[in-house]
């Protein structure tokens, strides 16, 4: 017989034991909540603050300058030097940052797809040895493989361009998504494939036409990971990139830290603006995020 005092809609006592630990379980999560979006709240009103007390221990600003951002964005001078801070070209590294991010997650999306396709629908001889292989390339930390990257994109020439930040990154988590991707379409019958195939479908007319729209939701979650990991990505764009034209939003705030002393109140304010669109396609996109692990979790 089902317990009803847990159920939707009823209320649980508080006095009772179920109650309390109903009570205590609610207050650990609102605490938790709290003392993870405390960082975020402290950067926001950080970047409101004055140079004087960027730095400042206090959690609220004295005096509210809203004026940082569009130090940032080049539309007022810097108080304190007077300069347009031209070397920032906020607007420049945001579109650069977008660009490739969404390069990335796109070739990343498409090559991890047809991999396990290949792993999952076609049987071929060693399939699963050389799966395994794959997966062990995980195990693999990408500082290692920089310095050849680095020289493959030197002989290639195409260091400090799009398409040398974007290649090595979209198959940098190649693995990961393929073995996201091999789970969703581990639990798609056989059957459908087998019916396909005699009607005439080829293995592309099956892949595409009849695989990918039902995993539709693996794609979208594996999509959000790539945006998710490569729009802050750092290292790799801070190794390639030589000019202010190509810098991504990560590379280009160090120019925050000038000759006049690191400007703590613009380094806030430029990133609240960056971290803004992640938070915004992690809420939106949550439900999607979770459902694609439960059941990309799962195999059929």
């Amino acid at each position: 017989m089902s317990d009803r005092s847990t159920a939707p809609g009823h209320h649980v006592p508080l006095l009772t034991p179920r109650g309390v630990r109903w009570l205590g379980g609610y207050l650990s999560l609102c605490f938790g909540a709290f003392v993870m979006a405390l960082p975020f709240v402290w950067m926001l009103l950080g970047s409101f603050k004055t140079r004087a007390e960027a730095e400042d221990p206090s959690f609220v600003p004295s005096v509210w300058q809203p004026e940082n951002y569009a130090i940032v964005l080049r539309m007022a001078p810097d108080k304190i030097t007077g300069e347009l801070l031209e070397e920032i070209r906020f607007g420049r590294f945001y579109f650069n940052s977008v660009f490739t991010t969404l390069g990335i997650a796109l070739i990343q999306v498409l090559s991890c797809a047809m991999a396990a396709y290949a792993f999952s629908r076609i049987r071929w001889k060693g399939r699963d040895n050389l799966f395994f292989l794959y997966l062990v390339t995980l195990m693999v930390p990408g500082v290692v493989l920089m310095i050849p990257n680095f020289e493959t994109m030197i002989f290639l020439g195409l260091v400090d361009s799009y398409a040398g930040l974007i290649i090595p990154q979209a198959f940098a988590g190649a693995a990961m998504g393929t073995f996201l991707l091999r789970q969703f379409m581990m639990t798609i019958p056989p059957s459908l494939d087998e019916a396909a195939a005699i009607d005439g479908a080829s293995h592309w007319q099956i892949f595409w036409d009849l695989i990918l729209p039902l995993v539709r939701t693996g794609l979208v979650t594996l999509g959000i990971f790539a945006i998710l990991f490569n729009y802050q990505s750092f290292f790799w764009p801070l190794v390639l990139l030589k000019t202010r034209e190509t810098f991504t939003l990560p590379v280009g705030l160090l120019f925050l830290d000038t000759s006049y002393g690191k400007q703590t109140e613009l380094i806030l304010a430029a990133t609240v603006m960056s971290t803004l669109p992640l938070i915004v396609i992690f809420v939106a996109a949550q439900k999607s995020i979770v459902r694609g692990i439960q059941l990309g979790a799962v195999k059929g």
